[in-house]
């Protein structure tokens, strides 16, 4: 690198679900400072907000998913099926309790029939094989196909077939893919991530926290490591999130809609505060 060039610039978006709209005010405080990716990174929901992001790398995408998650329409599509629809689902597919088509709709009409060779940004995505037990990384072909294997949360969505493979959420291999970027040429990452990584864990005490934790554990786990086994020369900046609550780890906070558009413009200004304290531009 030159003096004051900056190299490969990377936006590394990790899973989160709901909690993911927070990724999107992220976004709007790094374009509005002129940092824009040359390399995107999706896993998940960032997945999602990274294909649109890659699809058009300006603030009108932005608005655009700010206006998805503001109304709660990204949300609804994939979580707000009724409690009694919901279990009539899971009993007659025995897998899952959401309609995948709803999400593909949505994204077949944000993204078109875009391949990855058509995205004007080098773009990736993380997604779990089922036959293969292995962690699997889209690059070409369809990007709609491609993020949904990666959002294909297990018992929430059916498994999604590609090719003739299965994959379910990439969050189970490599939720936050830090490591990904770097090994890709990256020498200034940015990592969206939902706050997850920094709340401290308790001890569980009821069944289904028990897996939430050992999840976390798994997760956060792979993340230091990576962050510290990053080469010399890659710098990597963590942005922070603003209005996290104790509800986010509840069994039921993937249908709190009511805070996205809090959660989004909080963390806009925790990331613009940070960026300006760092003088990253």
């Amino acid at each position: 690198m030159t003096p004051g060039d900056p190299g490969t610039t990377a936006f590394v978006l990790g899973g989160g679900g709901l909690l993911g709209a927070v990724e999107v005010g992220m976004l709007r405080a790094l374009l509005e400072r002129g940092i824009t990716p040359d390399l995107v990174i999706g896993t998940s929901v960032g997945a999602l907000n990274g294909a649109m992001l890659a699809h058009d790398p300006t603030l009108r995408s932005v608005d655009r998913m700010t206006d998805l998650w503001r109304g709660s329409d990204l949300a609804r599509e994939i979580y707000a099926d009724s409690p009694l629809k919901s279990v009539r689902r899971a009993l007659a597919s025995g897998t899952h309790l959401a309609n995948p088509a709803p999400i593909r709709r949505l994204l077949a009409a944000e993204l078109g029939r875009a391949t990855f060779a058509d995205l004007p940004v080098r773009f990736q995505v993380c997604a779990s094989s089922i036959e293969r037990s292995a962690e699997h990384w889209f690059s070409e072909g369809s990007v709609v196909d491609a993020v949904l294997a990666s959002a294909a949360v297990p018992g929430l969505l059916p498994p999604a077939k590609v090719g003739d493979e299965h994959y379910l959420d990439g969050g189970i291999v490599n939720s936050i893919p830090l490591g990904r970027a770097a090994a890709l040429g990256a020498t200034r990452i940015f990592v969206l991530q939902v706050g997850r990584i920094d709340r401290p864990l308790t001890v569980p005490s009821k069944p289904w926290e028990v897996a939430r934790v050992s999840f976390e554990i798994a997760r956060r786990h792979r993340f230091v490591r990576e962050l510290a086994e990053l080469p010399d020369g890659v710098e990597a900046h963590v942005l922070p999130v603003g209005g996290t609550s104790a509800k986010d780890d509840s069994i039921l906070a993937h249908r709190d809609f009511d805070s996205v558009e809090d959660r989004i413009e909080a963390t806009y200004v925790a990331t613009t505060l940070h960026l300006q304290r760092l003088g990253i531009a």
